[in-house]
C-alpha cells in the first residue's frame, strides 16, 4: 500500500488542549486517527512532541513533512513494515525527535487503512495481526476521579466498577445504571458536583474508605461487577512516603492499608499501588494480594515490552496496562501484549486523561482479547463513544459469525 496524501491538523482534547489528527488516504482509501495525551504520566514513557506553548504545530509539521515525503517514496505491504519505518525515521529510543503522538497518529490511521484494504473490522485485523482471539473485556468504568485528574479532591486518582456481564450490550446498560445511581447518591452530599479529567464525579470526603463505601452499595445490586482503584502512586509520593489524606504511609504502612480496604470491600484490582520507583513494594504486594485481587503495572511498564520482561523476571505484577501512545506505534503494542500474554498475565487496554473521538482502543481491547477496558466515566462524550464502538463490534462479531 502507497499513501497519496496526508494531512494533519490541531484537534482539542477533553481537557481543551491541543493534540494531533492525522488524515491518511491510498487511492480511494482514507482513515484518520487522533491521539489522546497523559496527564500523570511515566517517567519512561514515549515522548510526546510539544511546543514550548504546549501546542503540537511541530508535530504536525513533522507529520505533513518529513513523514509523509518518506512515506510517498514506497509501498508498505503490513503494519509492522510500516511502524518499522517510522521508527527508523525517527531514529531515538524514546521518539522524541518526530514525537510519539505523530507517529502513533500514522500508524493507527495506517492500520485502519490496512483493515479497509482487507474489508475487515478493525479489531479483526488486531486479531489477525497479533494472532489472539477476539473476546469481550471487562468495562473498567472510572466512577470517581481524584489525584492529579481532580485537583487532589480525592487522594486516589480513580475509584473503578469493574462490570463483566456476559454480553458488552448488558455491560454498557449497568454502567450507565451504576453512575447514574451513584451520582444521585453523591448529589444528596454535594449538590455541586464537579466532573474530573476522566469524566468521573470528583467529591470530597473525609475518610479514605468512603467512596468505597458507596461503591460497595452500587456492586451488590449486580452479581458481576466490583471494586478497583489506580492508585497512581507516583503522584502520592513525598520523599520516601506517600502521603494521603494529608496523612504519610511508609510503603509498608500503605501495603496494610491496601490490605485492609481488599478485606472490607469487593475489589478486583489494584493499579500502580506504588511509585515506579518502588519496586520492592510491587513484589510484596503481588505476593501477599495477588491471588485475590490482580496487580496491574502502568506507569511501571508503561507499554515497554522490555519493562515488561523485567516486571515478569522480578514478579513485580500480575497484570499490564496497555496504553498505545505510551509506546507510540501499533506493532510495539502488539508486542507489549504478546510479552503480558507470555508472562501470564491479565491485560487492559487504557484510554488517556485527555480524550478524542477516536475509538482505537475499543477495537484494539476487543481484538487482543483484553482482560478488561479502561474508557473513563460517563460524563463525556469522547469516552462514550468508546462504550458505543464496543457496542457496535458485539454486533459487527455477531454478524461475521453468522
Amino acid at each position: 500500500m502507497r499513501i497519496n496524501s496526508v494531512h494533519a491538523r490541531a484537534i482539542s482534547d477533553t481537557r481543551g488542549r491541543e493534540t494531533i489528527e492525522t488524515t491518511l488516504r491510498a487511492g480511494e482509501l482514507e482513515a484518520t486517527a487522533s491521539i489522546p495525551s497523559g496527564k500523570s504520566t511515566g517517567s519512561k514513557e514515549a515522548k510526546e512532541l510539544r511546543d514550548e506553548d504546549g501546542g503540537v504545530t511541530t508535530a504536525i509539521r513533522n507529520v505533513t513533512g518529513e513523514v509523509a515525503n518518506a512515506l510517498g517514496e514506497r509501498d508498505f505491504s503490513n503494519i509492522e513494515e510500516l511502524d518499522s519505518f517510522l521508527c527508523e525515521l525517527d531514529g531515538t529510543q524514546d521518539k522524541s525527535r518526530l514525537g510519539a503522538n505523530a507517529i502513533l497518529s500514522v500508524s493507527i490511521a495506517m492500520a485502519r487503512l490496512f483493515a479497509q484494504k482487507e474489508n475487515i473490522p478493525l479489531w479483526r485485523f488486531i486479531a489477525n495481526t497479533a494472532k489472539t482471539i477476539p473476546a469481550a473485556p471487562r468495562l473498567f468504568v472510572n466512577v470517581m476521579n481524584g489525584g492529579a485528574h481532580a485537583n487532589f479532591r480525592l487522594p486516589i486518582q480513580e475509584q473503578i466498577l469493574v462490570v463483566g456481564e456476559e454480553t458488552l450490550k448488558e455491560s454498557v446498560t449497568i454502567a450507565h445504571e451504576a453512575f447514574t445511581q451513584l451520582g444521585d447518591m453523591l448529589r444528596t452530599e454535594l449538590p455541586d458536583l464537579p466532573i474530573g479529567d476522566e469524566g468521573g464525579y470528583s467529591p470530597v470526603f473525609d475518610t479514605i474508605e468512603r467512596p468505597f463505601e458507596l461503591l460497595a452499595d452500587i456492586v451488590s445490586k449486580w452479581s458481576n461487577t466490583s471494586i478497583a482503584i489506580d492508585s497512581a502512586a507516583n503522584e502520592l509520593l513525598d520523599g520516601n512516603e506517600y502521603v494521603l489524606l494529608k496523612k504519610r504511609y511508609t510503603s509498608d504502612e500503605l501495603l496494610e492499608l491496601y490490605t485492609h480496604l481488599i478485606e472490607r470491600f469487593p475489589f478486583h484490582a489494584i493499579e500502580d499501588p506504588f511509585a515506579e520507583s518502588d519496586k520492592e513494594s510491587f513484589t510484596k504486594i503481588t505476593e501477599k494480594l495477588g491471588k485475590k485481587v490482580i496487580i496491574i503495572g502502568d506507569d511501571l511498564i508503561v507499554t515497554n515490552p522490555k519493562l515488561i520482561e523485567d516486571a515478569a523476571t522480578h514478579k513485580y505484577i500480575n497484570a499490564a496496562l496497555i496504553k498505545p501512545n505510551q509506546i507510540g506505534t501499533v506493532s510495539e503494542t502488539i508486542d507489549a501484549v504478546h510479552k503480558t500474554y507470555e508472562a501470564g498475565w491479565r491485560t487492559v487496554v487504557s484510554h488517556r486523561s485527555g480524550e478524542t473521538y477516536d475509538t482505537f482502543i475499543a477495537d484494539l481491547a476487543y481484538g487482543i482479547g483484553a482482560h478488561g477496558i479502561k474508557a473513563g466515566g460517563l460524563a463525556q462524550q469522547q469516552r462514550l463513544a468508546k462504550y458505543e464502538r464496543l457496542r457496535a463490534i458485539e454486533r459487527e462479531a455477531t454478524e461475521l459469525s453468522m
